[in-house]
């Protein structure tokens, strides 16, 4: 079983097992986008989505090819619930050895905007406002046709994100887009 963190005790947790900066600020993205969706799709449990996509990364930094199977056995020794866990390790299917498909709305999401902010974010740094609050999504689009740009963020993923969601690409990114702009 194990306990719901708190968004306080999942930033403890990320930290516990992740030291470089770019890993910590990629779960605070990814924790405060899912939360932004929460608001859209899953009313009164922004938290929840929150800490999901906080924790979603955790075993990345120290264990990268065992990635979404040690997290299962990082977040059940720190007495985590089994959903968050499942919901948070869903979003490697298919790329990892995640035994979990994404099939709730909120795993969806995460599986979606993951990569997805990755890209936006690598978009952020090259603007000179470097910023979210002037990016609009003809910008972001350019940059997801350059397989060059930000290579390590799988298009596929995200094209398949939206599709399991079933929404446009240009209503996830717009939508990523205004989620990142309200947690900057």
């Amino acid at each position: 079983m194990g306990d719901v963190p708190t968004i306080e005790r999942a930033d403890e947790i990320v930290r516990k097992y992740n030291k470089e900066p770019f890993h910590i600020k990629h779960a605070e993205t990814v924790g405060g986008v899912m939360g932004w969706f929460a608001a859209k799709h899953d009313p009164g449990r922004e938290d929840y989505w929150h800490v999901v996509g906080m924790l979603h990364d955790v075993d990345f930094e120290m264990y990268p090819d065992e990635h979404c199977v040690k997290g299962i056995e990082l977040l059940r020794a720190e007495g985590v619930d089994d959903g968050v866990i499942r919901s948070a390790m869903s979003h490697g299917w298919g790329a990892t050895a995640s035994p979990y498909e994404p099939t709730e709305t909120m795993e969806k999401v995460l599986f979606a905007v993951d990569e997805l902010t990755g890209l936006i974010g690598a978009v952020v740094i090259m603007r000179p406002s470097h910023s979210t609050s002037d990016l609009e999504l003809p910008s972001v689009k350019k940059k997801f046709k350059d397989k060059n740009f930000a290579a390590g963020c799988s298009r596929d993923v995200i094209v398949e994100g939206a599709e399991r969601l079933g929404v446009s690409l240009d209503d996830l990114i717009s939508d990523t887009i205004l989620a990142m702009r309200s947690i900057e």
